[in-house]
C-alpha cells in the first residue's frame, strides 16, 4: 500500500516536472523565462507600455502608460509611486534614458524628452519632435550607451506592408534635445520564422532594449507573444514562445546592471499590471 502512495506521489510530481518543463516554452541563455520573480505595479500603471533604468540601478525604474503623459519613477516592487507630467493625454508607447535625457516615444513616431534632473519636478514642457519617422505605428524605443544613439523598430509601417522586413530607424539625440534621424536597419522576419514558426502573422514587436554585457537586442512582441534575440546587426539568433499565462500582455522590456532582465505586462483581462524579473545565472 506504501508503495502505491509513493508511486502515486511520483507520479503527480513528474506531471508537474512535466509542466514546468513544457518545450513549447524555452528561454535564452542564462535566464529561465518560466521562473520570474512576479511584482504587481501601483494601479496607475495598469496601462504600463515601456520601462527603462536610470543607469541600470533597479532602484531607479522609470515607466510611462500609453494614456497620460507622465513619466513614473519608483522602485522595482514599490506599491505606490510618483511622476512628472510632461505633455498631455496620448499614446506613449516607450520609454529611454540616453545623454542625460528622458525619451519618450509615441505612437505616431513622435518623441519627447527632457533633462534627467527634472525628473522630480511637478510638470515639464518636454521638446517634442515630430514627423522624424515615416508614418506608421511605433511602439520600440531603445538608447545604446555605446554609441549614445536611440533605436527604434516598426510596429506596423507602410514601408513593409510587401516585404518579409520589419524595418528600424537610428536617431541620434543630441545634448539640446533636438533629434536627428542618421539611419535605418530592418529584420528578416524569416528568420525568426527558423526558430519559431508567426503563423502567417508579421512580427509586431512591443519594446525594444540591448543587452550591453553581449552587444545583443532583446525585442518582445505581445500580439505574437515571442521574445527575439538578435546580434549587434540585427541578425536574429535566437526566438522564444512566451507562456501567456505569465506574459498576457507583455510592452516592456529592460536590463539592469547586474544584467537582470525585466519585463513589463499591461493589465489586460487580468485586472493588475506586472513586472516579471528574470535573475541572470552564471
Amino acid at each position: 500500500m506504501k508503495s502505491l502512495f509513493t508511486l502515486y506521489i511520483a507520479l503527480i510530481a513528474c506531471a508537474a516536472c512535466a509542466q514546468k518543463k513544457d518545450p513549447s516554452f524555452t528561454s535564452p541563455s542564462h535566464y529561465n523565462l518560466n521562473e520570474p520573480q512576479q511584482m504587481e505595479f501601483p494601479p496607475e500603471l495598469e496601462e504600463v507600455s515601456g520601462i527603462t533604468f536610470v543607469n541600470g540601478d533597479s532602484n531607479r525604474l522609470l515607466a510611462q502608460q500609453d494614456e497620460q503623459g507622465h513619466v513614473y519613477y519608483l522602485k522595482a516592487g514599490d506599491k505606490s509611486t510618483k511622476y512628472v507630467k510632461f505633455a498631455g493625454k496620448g499614446d506613449y508607447e516607450d520609454i529611454a534614458v540616453s545623454n542625460d535625457r528622458i525619451v519618450l516615444l509615441r505612437s505616431d513616431g513622435s518623441f519627447f524628452s527632457f533633462p534627467l534632473q527634472e525628473l522630480y519636478e511637478a510638470e515639464i514642457d518636454a521638446m517634442v519632435s515630430e514627423k522624424i519617422l515615416p508614418k506608421g505605428e511605433y511602439e520600440s524605443l531603445a538608447a545604446s550607451i555605446t554609441n549614445n544613439r536611440l533605436y527604434v523598430l516598426c510596429k506596423q509601417c507602410s514601408v513593409d506592408k510587401k516585404t518579409s522586413q520589419t524595418t528600424g530607424y537610428i536617431l541620434k539625440l543630441e545634448s539640446g534635445g533636438q533629434i536627428i534621424k542618421e539611419g535605418s536597419f530592418s529584420i528578416d522576419n524569416e528568420e525568426i520564422s527558423k526558430y519559431v514558426k508567426l503563423k502567417g502573422k508579421a512580427f509586431r514587436p512591443s519594446a525594444l532594449t540591448r543587452n550591453e554585457k553581449t552587444n545583443e537586442w532583446y525585442i518582445v512582441s505581445s500580439i505574437n507573444k515571442l521574445l527575439v534575440i538578435a546580434d549587434h546587426d540585427w541578425k536574429v539568433k535566437e526566438a522564444h514562445l512566451l507562456n501567456p499565462k505569465l506574459f498576457n500582455q507583455p510592452e516592456g522590456i529592460a536590463f539592469d546592471k547586474d544584467n537582470n532582465l525585466y519585463i513589463s505586462n499591461e493589465a489586460g483581462d487580468l485586472g493588475r499590471a506586472t513586472l516579471l524579473k528574470f535573475n541572470y545565472k552564471h
